[in-house]
């Protein structure tokens, strides 16, 4: 047995891990794949090792994809339409100075 193979569980049955990654210069963390493995301490480091080999990253998390819920493409207009009469909420409904920056 390897260093990287859990004696609970064969290797085909591991779960699968969505990888999310903050690059240096990034202010949020971005999907960049998924793999296989264990648990979430050998997803965390298998998940360094594959998608952070160039020093690119500064945080990484680790998300079982079975605990991940979310919307379907058919349910996009149901869904998304209650935000749309909030007129408000949309960044041109407010004066913006011209001495703020970066808006």
């Amino acid at each position: 047995m390897s260093s990287t193979e859990s004696p609970q569980a064969p290797r085909g049955s591991w779960p699968l891990y969505e990888v999310f990654v903050r690059g240096k210069r990034g202010l949020n963390h971005v999907h960049v794949g998924s793999l296989h493995a264990a648990d979430e301490r050998m997803a965390l480091t298998n998940a360094r090792d594959l998608y952070t080999r160039r020093n690119e990253g500064v945080s990484i998390w680790v998300v079982r994809s079975d605990a991940i819920t979310a919307s379907t493409p058919d349910e996009k207009d149901p869904f998304f339409s209650p935000s749309g009469d909030k007129v408000y909420r949309h960044p041109t409904f407010y004066a913006i100075p011209d001495d703020v920056p970066h808006i």
